[in-house]
């Protein structure tokens, strides 16, 4: 944590250093020279290393704490009391120890057995709710929008989500006057379940070398894939076998504020978007865009001559602009003619639908001529953005 502190500090003094440099080489037309030009973005380059480097750094912090948590049970104090595990179904220690069998291919009869608890429809097994766990919080490392929106479970078939699409009135009578009706109308917005699949291929003298921890490695080679796929679609997917993204254009954010520019963004645009999203989703709200994006943006200054982006120097804090966090994601389209650049809103009403229980198959024949173990992961997930003010776009200029 204290080399994250030191990273932390020294990327707020690099970027002091840069505004400083900004400040004193702009000539009277309030233009830099090409040696300055090239000196700056140089200095605006290290600040935006750091910050991948302290994300990088919390992020493995996270991810050691959490493989660093204990799984095995504690030794009872009544040593002569029954032996009672709470846990049933994928639950109990005897499906987890059954299902890590199954993947080394140390199967018996009793793990067999064990494992009628978590077979599913396509030939595999359900993983152990343990696990089911460490593969969500690792997905979370690897997939930024999972740390922002709703994540809920469903067990099967479509999840229909009532929504209010408009609101009642209250009216002025006149005294004994009749009192109009106003309902309120509703719709509803349906979550249902792609499929995204991916295959891991482990060779047969790692897998069976004790000291190789297949359960880290697939949790983490799992989330690293799946994480990217899950991101992209729920930025910019289409809904056709995948989720609607916040930037499509059917089922996606409102469109705040289009910037004058194909290539720029300015100040005032900025600020038009955070007041084109409603006051109550602002203090929620959140700003997210493309690294490309913020390095346009780290050079606006408010009419106060304050610089609208503000790093953190406190661990575990995010960067602000107009005192709203940033969030940075390779799959926010970068600025270009008619894109769709920044997100500003509450992405909480964005939801994540999980279909519950991820599966894995061990697959011994596929590979068996290289020497090697297939493991087939698949995942069913959907996710919408259920109120479409809550989530507000800036367009660039077509």
């Amino acid at each position: 944590m204290s080399k994250i502190l030191e990273l932390r500090e020294k990327r707020a003094k690099t970027w002091e250093a840069a505004k400083a440099f900004l400040d004193s080489k702009r000539g009277g037309d309030g233009l830099l020279s090409a040696e300055d030009t090239a000196t700056y973005e140089k200095m605006e380059s290290d600040v935006l290393a750091l910050g991948k480097e302290i994300d990088r750094l919390e992020r493995q912090a996270a991810l050691d704490l959490e493989l660093s948590k204990p799984v095995s049970t504690a030794i009872k104090t009544t040593p002569n009391a029954a032996f009672d595990d709470s846990k049933t179904g994928r639950a109990a220690n005897e499906y987890r120890q059954a299902f890590w069998k199954a993947m080394r291919n140390k199967n018996s009869y009793d793990v067999q057995n064990a494992l009628q608890i978590g077979t599913d429809s396509e030939g595999g097994y359900l993983v152990p709710d343990e696990f089911e766990r460490t593969l969500i919080e690792a997905l979370e490392e690897e997939n930024i929008f999972r740390t922002l929106a709703k994540v809920i479970t469903t067990s099967s078939g479509d999840r229909k989500i009532p929504v209010v699409a408009s609101k009642g009135s209250a009216s002025w009578v006149d005294e004994e006057g009749p009192i109009p009706e106003s309902d309120d109308a509703f719709t509803q917005v349906s979550i249902g379940a792609y499929k995204l699949a991916t295959m891991i291929k482990v060779s047969e003298e790692l897998l069976n070398d004790s000291v190789f921890n297949l359960e880290t490695y697939i949790a983490k080679e799992f989330a690293r894939r799946i994480g990217a796929k899950e991101e992209e679609a729920f930025f910019i997917g289409d809904g056709t076998g995948k989720p609607t993204g916040i930037f499509n254009a059917t089922g996606g954010a409102s469109l705040g504020i289009t910037a004058a520019s194909a290539t720029a963004i300015t100040v005032d645009e900025v600020m038009d978007l955070f007041y084109s999203l409603k006051s109550p989703y602002r203090k929620k709200a959140v700003f997210v865009m493309n690294d490309a994006t913020v390095k346009a943006i780290r050079k606006l200054k408010d009419g106060n001559g304050q610089y609208l982006w503000q790093p953190s120097i406190t661990a575990g804090q995010p960067d602000t602009i107009l005192n709203r966090p940033v969030k940075t994601s390779a799959f926010v389209p970068t600025i270009a003619a008619a894109a769709k650049t920044i997100a500003f809103g509450d992405f909480s009403y964005y939801w994540v639908a999980d279909r519950q229980g991820r599966s894995f198959q061990r697959l011994n024949e596929l590979f068996a001529a290289t020497g090697q173990v297939g493991f087939k992961g698949t995942q069913r997930v959907d996710g919408k953005l259920i109120l479409a003010e809550a989530i507000k776009v800036l367009q660039q200029k077509a």
